[in-house]
This record gives structure tokens, C-alpha cells and sequence, in this order.
């Protein structure tokens, strides 16, 4: 199995890469916790970061999102916001996408920070 990967401060391209190779190939899953500001990378679902994010970081449910990154694509095309986490009937999330631009925009802000 592959490890997950705690992003907490920035890493490169590269790593992403790197991180994807692992698994996917041209893709990491992620969990984005909006609340403290990182991520998890690396597992085969994203529950498994989700998990991750609870138990080691004591995260909350609904500050914890899943993306899909793809290493290889640059800007808006390199994230994706698509999981079942996602689907949050507490706070209107209806969808595996998030419908909240303002939880859209956080997201942008932490992945766009955390890898340069």
C-alpha cells in the first residue's frame, strides 16, 4: 500500500508527480481540510485521507473535502473537485462535486499554496 502524504507545507510539482506515480499515475486524491489549511495525498480513496485527517489531526467532517489533482495539467484544469466525501446533506452539499463556490475558492487557495 501506498503511504499517505501530510502536505502541510508547499511542495513541488515534482513531488505531485512523484505522489501519483505511486498509484495512479496521472492522479493523487486528496482530502482538503479548509479549517487548518492542508491536505492529505496519496490514497487509494479518499476516505482513506479523510480517515487520515480525523484520527491524526482531529479534522472536522464538514471542513474535509476530496479533490482529485492531476500533476501533469496547469492552473483550474489541475484540480477537480469530485468525491463522495463530498456529499454533505448537512450543509446543502448534494452532489460529489462542491457546490459552494466560497468552499471552491478556500480550496483553490490551499492547493495553489501547498504546491507551486
Amino acid at each position: 500500500m501506498s503511504e499517505l502524504h501530510i502536505i502541510e507545507k508547499p511542495i513541488t510539482k515534482e513531488k505531485l508527480k512523484e505522489i501519483a506515480e505511486e498509484r495512479f499515475g496521472d492522479l493523487v486524491k486528496g482530502a482538503v481540510d479548509i479549517e487548518q489549511r492542508i491536505m492529505v495525498l496519496g490514497g487509494e480513496f479518499h476516505m482513506d485521507e479523510s480517515h487520515f485527517l480525523y484520527e491524526q489531526r482531529h479534522s472536522k467532517s464538514d471542513n474535509v473535502w476530496g479533490i482529485n489533482l492531476y500533476p501533469d495539467k496547469a492552473g483550474d484544469n489541475m484540480l477537480e473537485f469530485d468525491s463522495v466525501i463530498n456529499i454533505k446533506s448537512n450543509l446543502g452539499n448534494r452532489s460529489r462535486g462542491i457546490d459552494d463556490p466560497k468552499v471552491q475558492e478556500k480550496i483553490r487557495e490551499i492547493v495553489n499554496k501547498l504546491i507551486k
